[in-house]
């Protein structure tokens, strides 16, 4: 059987190899950009359910009114201030809990553990990841409801603090685990230093290892944000679904993903209850775009001052 030449075989692999690289360039490229499509395909079509409503509404009493009536044959109102600011502070709370306990753990998992102790915390934390949330809703409605009940100064245990607890623990795990990669990806070379100088274990984590991992800190906690914001089913169960101004760590709330998910079922598709609900939708973009935004500019600012 004739064989091609071996000058010409030279010449085939090296254009194959080049065609097989702009393959899969131009795949990797198509990947990146499909993130920017879905996203815009979601809020396209949020925006398409919701946008006939948006004329009609006074965004004044939206805005800053607590009363949400959407059912009212009378008098409707779709004020969702008292939404936003469940949101905001169940939120805010559970972020307050979870960024102390996921920077420390994922400090200590990847300075100070080692060996059959650091990988069964690894994997402990990764399950934790993996519980669905509609179980921590039931851990919520059943445990901790108790719990509050019995321990704290709570008429009831379905409330922001129980929420804002079971927010924090399913956010420590993704807090644990990208600020883990932060701290690993800094040059081992910045730690050596710093012991040669004589600095204690502690100094060097202090001084040297956390403002190097600034930035990679930084993206972890806002991904805990992140998931608390858009969390449906656990802040459903355990906040008690009240429709008023938090006042206290113990008073029920209704958060607007909770609202959602509650009413959306019950609505007639096309109706102005229907549409108020991909409004509050619209909301939420907003929120997550306010809060990515904020995190642009702040690791901006961070890498300008370590610049």
């Amino acid at each position: 059987m004739n064989q091609p030449p071996a000058p010409l075989l030279r010449r085939e692999r090296p254009r194959l190899h080049r065609l097989a690289e702009r393959g899969l360039e131009w795949t990797l490229r198509a990947c990146g950009y499909s993130a920017i499509f879905f996203v815009l395909a979601i809020f396209l079509f949020v925006f398409r359910e919701g946008a006939p409503l948006l004329p009609k509404l006074d965004w004044a009493q939206v805005l800053f009114s607590p009363e949400w009536y959407p059912t009212s044959r009378v008098h409707v109102r779709y004020g969702v201030a008292a939404m936003i600011a469940g949101t905001l502070s169940v939120t805010a709370l559970a972020m307050v809990l979870a960024v102390p306990f996921g920077l420390g753990a994922a400090i200590f998992v990847s300075e100070f553990c080692t060996g059959r102790v650091k990988e069964t915390l690894k994997v402990v934390i990764e399950l934790l990841a993996a519980i669905p949330s509609i179980v921590w809703g039931f851990i919520g409605l059943s445990v901790t409801n108790h719990l509050i009940q019995r321990y704290l100064p709570a008429p009831v245990g379905l409330n922001l603090f129980n929420a804002a607890c079971l927010l924090a623990l399913m956010s420590v795990p993704i807090i644990v685990s990208i600020g883990e990669d932060a701290l690993k990806a800094v040059p081992d070379s910045y730690c050596e230093a710093a012991l040669a100088l004589g600095a204690t274990r502690w100094q060097t984590v202090h001084r040297v290892l956390l403002p190097a991992a600034r930035n990679g800190l930084l993206a972890a906690v806002l991904l805990g944000v992140g998931r608390a914001i858009g969390e449906t089913m656990a802040v459903l169960m355990a906040t008690g679904h009240a429709n008023q101004f938090p006042h206290s760590l113990f008073d029920p709330i209704r958060t607007l993903t909770a609202t959602i998910a509650a009413e959306l079922g019950e609505t007639a598709v096309g109706s102005d209850h229907y549409r108020m609900l991909f409004v509050i939708g619209l909301m939420l973009f907003t929120i997550t775009f306010i809060v990515n935004l904020l995190a642009d500019l702040a690791v901006r600012g961070v890498r300008g001052k370590t610049g």
